[in-house]
């Protein structure tokens, strides 16, 4: 019988192109879907013909009423090490197994700088001014040179963007709720605490995972700390910030601004305030979208299956 696999959340249309589907032919055949299903009830209807589905991480969610309604499923193949959209006890249980994939750190870290050097020199917003008949439009930059970045998760992903900090010259600050200094050993971050990096620094950024003890972790009164002129970036996850605070300090000028490649709920909803308010730039999820990575996750989605149907899965994921 021939294998059903279905590669989902292909909304750029390049998943095709990114990795050898066709090593898995004659007894596997390959699905591409592009577009976004919020709705349960069709999805489960779209999926009830698969047996192994492909997921980009965090897109489309596999609750346990979904895993139990897809009799045929017997392997789900995720982008990176982990996703928290899968229940992975309803999974186990159904002796589904869940194999994932390598990530990079640096693509997400370099889109932060993205937004940062927007933020700073509004190449993008000059451009679009010159091209609508400004002459000498009106924005003034501002150095990265000393500035202080502060930087909320020191993990892999924070260190990395820590890095790229000191190349520019700026001063790095660093808190999460265990940090220690030994942690921030080889790495320019000094740690300090989270009063602190909130009121110094000119740029806040956050790379932390979403649980219940980082939801919310900047809220009001963080907010409250940070410096009118300061940018908040968040490439992590959307409910690590309380939005309806984020929006009103927006809104109200209390900071300068917020970048952000992640929201509450995504994609994100064409009425939602983010979309019109000028302090706020947005990119929908970007963070690990480029070439080479997505070169990786397909790449290895292929080796996945393939050592599936060989009897010896790889990079199975156990929590």
């Amino acid at each position: 019988m021939t294998l059903e696999i279905a590669v989902l959340d292909d909304h750029e249309r390049v998943a095709r192109d990114m990795a050898e589907w066709s090593a898995l032919e004659p007894g596997a055949r390959v699905t591409f879907f592009h577009d976004i299903l919020d709705d349960e009830a069709q999805l489960v209807s779209r999926l009830a013909g698969f047996d192994i589905i492909c997921l980009m991480r965090e897109r489309t969610a596999f609750p346990r009423s979904v895993i139990g309604a897809l009799p045929r499923l017997r392997l789900l193949v995720t982008s990176g090490p982990r996703n928290t959209s899968i229940d992975m006890a309803a999974a186990h249980e159904r002796g589904i197994v869940v194999s994932g994939t390598r990530a990079f750190a640096h693509p997400t870290a370099e889109l932060v700088f993205a937004h940062l050097l927007e933020f700073a020199r509004q190449v993008g917003r000059t451009s679009i001014a010159m091209k609508t008949g400004e002459v000498w439009p009106a924005p003034v930059g501002i150095d990265l040179q000393d500035k202080v970045l502060g930087i909320v998760g020191l993990g892999r992903l924070g260190r990395r963007v820590a890095q790229i900090g000191e190349a520019f010259g700026m001063e790095v600050l660093a808190w999460s709720q265990n940090l220690t200094a030994e942690a921030c050993s080889g790495t320019p971050a000094r740690p300090v605490g989270k009063a602190e990096l909130f009121e110094r620094a000119d740029f806040v950024t956050l790379h932390l995972k979403l649980s219940a003890r980082t939801q919310g972790i900047v809220g009001a009164a963080e907010l409250a700390r940070m410096k009118p002129e300061a940018l908040l970036i968040n490439t992590s996850r959307g409910p690590l910030i309380d939005e309806a605070a984020l929006i009103d300090a927006l809104q109200h000028g209390r900071i300068a601004g917020a970048a952000l490649d992640v929201f509450d709920h995504e994609p994100l909803a064409p009425d939602h305030p983010f979309r019109t308010l000028d302090r706020a730039v947005i990119s929908p999820h970007r963070g690990y979208v480029t070439r080479e990575h997505l070169r990786l996750f397909y790449g290895q989605m292929v080796e996945d299956i393939a050592a599936y149907i060989g009897g010896v899965p790889i990079r199975v994921v156990e929590a």
